[in-house]
């Protein structure tokens, strides 16, 4: 099968950071499924397990986690899907990624794609949509069986318009939240008030103030999905006590939690691999919340969060998505689609 991959981490403008390759095809055993990938969607994970560092491969690694597809082999214990069915789904981070014509992925996190969309708009939506729902109803705790309260409870979305912060914006509307989204430049805020943004103020100016003159002094939640470190002491004053709050970049330097410890406030972090790295109990619950996600998208009630789409899935493109999202000003999410192209036999 055709698969892009690594063996040195390098700098995405060199040649060999990328290379198109030739493996051979995986037999799905257990729970498994073989997917004939049909789209994929590049993420900031991508770029950061690519970046450089010291070390070399022994054996191409394949990068890449969101995907859509076709089942065309299953496991002997698979119980949710058989051959045929399309799906979309983001793997494990510590299995070979979907940079490749055929791919194997535990069915337990994996869903239903949506009947609505094509499999370039699906691949747009697993790892961000997993982040943001688990964000927002595990991490966070929003009610959503119950959305009345939520009318008067209000949010505060950082980095809205990147991937996460699309399908977030729109996952907390579905839930009755009054939103407040962060963005900068007149494109970005566009972006995140027409997926339902109530408010946007800028992330580079004071929250507190722009709050103030929104007649917000406090808000119940915020996900931080961008920069932890810079907007650590604006995200203290501005939560509400006993409030919550919830993060997805890690921080490089000291987050003093003291600042929380008067208003008795949470921080958790949110970390979508967290159940297919180790394995949960409740790791199936992942597949559940992308057939949610399916069900939600062919009713209507979100969109997906494509704004890009490439062709084809070789070294060359994918180098081509790696250096967009490299720049920080992506919106929504960059897709590619189809497999073509030379490979490299190694």
């Amino acid at each position: 099968m055709k698969a892009i991959g690594l063996l040195k981490y390098l700098s995405i403008e060199k040649e060999e950071s990328l290379i198109d390759i030739e493996l051979p095809r995986p037999i799905p055993k257990g729970r498994d499924l073989l997917v004939k990938i049909e789209a994929i969607s590049i993420n900031p994970v991508d770029v950061k397990v690519r970046a450089p560092k010291e070390k070399i491969e022994k054996e191409p690694k394949i990068l890449g986690w969101d995907a859509s597809g076709i089942v065309v082999e299953v496991g002997e214990e698979c119980e949710s899907f058989k051959v045929g069915d399309e799906v979309f789904y983001a793997g494990s981070i510590t299995r070979p990624g979907t940079y490749s014509e055929y791919h194997l992925v535990d069915e337990r996190i994996v869903g239903r794609k949506p009947n609505t969309l094509s499999y370039s708009e699906s691949a747009a939506l697993p790892l961000t949509a997993i982040t943001a729902w688990e964000a927002l109803f595990d991490r966070l705790d929003i009610e959503l069986i119950n959305k009345v309260e939520n009318e008067f409870k209000n949010i505060l979305i950082i980095g809205g318009a990147g991937g996460v912060g699309s399908i977030a914006i729109q996952l907390a509307k579905y839930a009755g939240l009054h939103i407040i989204a962060t963005a900068s430049r007149q494109e970005t805020r566009d972006w995140v008030k027409k997926l339902g943004a109530d408010h946007v103020i800028n992330h580079y100016q004071s929250f507190k103030n722009q709050l103030a003159d929104l007649q917000i002094n406090e808000v119940d939640f915020i996900l931080c999905l961008n920069n932890t470190d810079q907007h650590w002491n604006n995200m203290g004053e501005i939560i509400k006590p006993q409030g919550k709050i919830c993060s997805i970049v890690e921080n490089k330097e000291f987050l003093d939690l003291n600042i929380l410890k008067n208003k008795s406030a949470t921080f958790v972090w949110e970390f979508m691999f967290t159940r297919s790295m180790y394995h949960t109990d409740d790791m199936i619950k992942q597949h559940f919340l992308l057939n949610k996600i399916s069900e939600l998208i062919d009713k209507g009630e979100i969109k997906t969060t494509i704004n890009k789409k490439l062709s084809p899935i070789n070294a060359a493109t994918i180098k081509e998505a790696h250096q967009l999202i490299e720049t920080g000003s992506t919106i929504g999410k960059i897709v590619i689609e189809n497999f073509e192209g030379d490979k490299k036999i190694l």
